[in-house]
């Protein structure tokens, strides 16, 4: 409708304009005014016709419209195909929420982890668009970024935590110790004093600890010899 208004303005403003410079014409003949008329008359026609078109355009919009089914139609037969409910898939959205909580806060174990996801990529509901990105490729990007899992270790005799801390298979850094000792701060009252058989876990370090304790084995200088 603003342009239909828009352009029978524009043709009042015509007809205005046009009648008023022909009054300031006094010496317009008959067959001028008449013909300024037909000219008149004729963009009056042109108009009219664009309406027409704009019309139909309109009646055409509105049908295509009033054709397409609404979201909530067009949602349910996107369910239907995977054989489920409105409120299946929100028990499914739930899971992988929480889910992606887990994973995102690194909760043990990756092996949990990564058995609930295997179990979301089996359920249908994962192939709805809401589902299959998150589910099929960013959580498994996740899961795969994280470090390997902690290990445990049994003390041998002549051990310490220097020792332990400086194997390759471990840290390959001695000065990573208090990583250790953090660790098993329930099993070790004095970390001078471990002793053989003793179940320790050994953490894996971030990439923030290993840069930190990396520098301390750069910069460390042993004392003179006496």
């Amino acid at each position: 409708m603003k342009h239909f208004k828009y352009i029978f303005g524009v043709f009042a403003l015509l007809v205005f304009f046009s009648t008023s410079m022909l009054a300031q014409q006094e010496e317009m003949t008959t067959d001028e005014w008449e013909a300024e008329i037909a000219k008149l008359s004729q963009s009056k026609a042109d108009l009219s016709k664009k309406i027409e078109a704009l019309q139909s355009e309109v009646n055409a919009l509105v049908s295509k419209k009033n054709a397409l089914q609404s979201y909530e139609d067009c949602q349910s037969e996107t369910y239907a195909m995977v054989g489920a409910t409105n409120a299946d898939v929100a028990e499914f959205s739930k899971k992988v929420n929480d889910l992606n909580a887990r994973i995102s806060s690194h909760q043990r174990t990756k092996a949990e982890r990564q058995a609930e996801l295997d179990a979301l990529k089996a359920s249908k509901l994962s192939a709805l668009p809401q589902f299959y990105s998150l589910v099929h490729s960013k959580l498994q990007s996740m899961i795969d970024a994280w470090p390997n899992e902690a290990i445990d270790y049994t003390v041998v005799r002549g051990d310490c935590l220097w020792r332990i801390s400086k194997k390759k298979e471990h840290y390959g850094n001695g000065f990573a110790w208090p990583k250790i000792y953090n660790a098993n701060r329930d099993k070790i009252k004095n970390p001078d004093l471990i002793y053989p058989n003793q179940m320790l876990t050994i953490p894996n370090l971030t990439e923030q600890e290993k840069s930190k304790y990396d520098k301390l084995r750069a910069n460390y200088k042993p004392a003179p010899m006496q």
